[in-house]
């Protein structure tokens, strides 16, 4: 099992509209990275667990767990001519893009700021705190996953 962390804007898609759909689960679409798209097709896998993390957000920071619960399928918003991450040369026969399913697992019971994550001593290292990252899709130790969990329950 691998841990990622998954960048959401909350305005467009937060946790509590995770937690509003049905099952409490969701496709991972509009990737359009060509990085975070490898993550995802190459690596992201079934039961994998995920840090979901609110971006442009004031404060931004990490809110919760999901579980992957289907890997990498073609995202059919590439093919949809009114979606905002439709790809003119995006083809049914040979997707460039893909999305997962994830399920919530968590909602932390507090946000666990950027602020905060960057003066822990146990997460150095970790893409997120690197100035300038910016990839949606990005793997995460076990330690530091662990790291943030205990964060959250404290």
């Amino acid at each position: 099992m691998k841990h990622w962390l998954f960048k959401t804007e909350p305005d467009s898609f937060s946790i509590d509209d995770l937690a509003r759909s049905p099952g409490k689960k969701t496709f991972w679409n509009g990737v359009r990275n060509y990085q975070a798209r490898n993550l995802l097709r190459d690596d992201v896998r079934k039961g994998d667990l995920v840090l979901l993390y609110h971006s442009n957000a004031k404060p931004a920071g990490v809110v919760g767990i999901c579980e992957v619960v289907r890997e990498s399928y073609a995202d059919s918003s590439a093919l949809d001519s009114a979606s905002e991450y439709f790809d003119p040369k995006e083809t049914p026969e040979n997707p460039r893009w893909v999305m997962v399913d994830i399920r919530l697992k968590e909602k932390f019971p507090r946000m666990l700021p950027l602020d905060e994550l960057r003066m822990v001593q146990a997460l150095d290292g970790m893409e997120l705190l690197r100035r300038g990252s910016r990839l949606s899709i990005q793997p995460v130790s076990a330690r530091q996953f662990n790291a943030i969990v205990a964060m959250a329950k404290k």
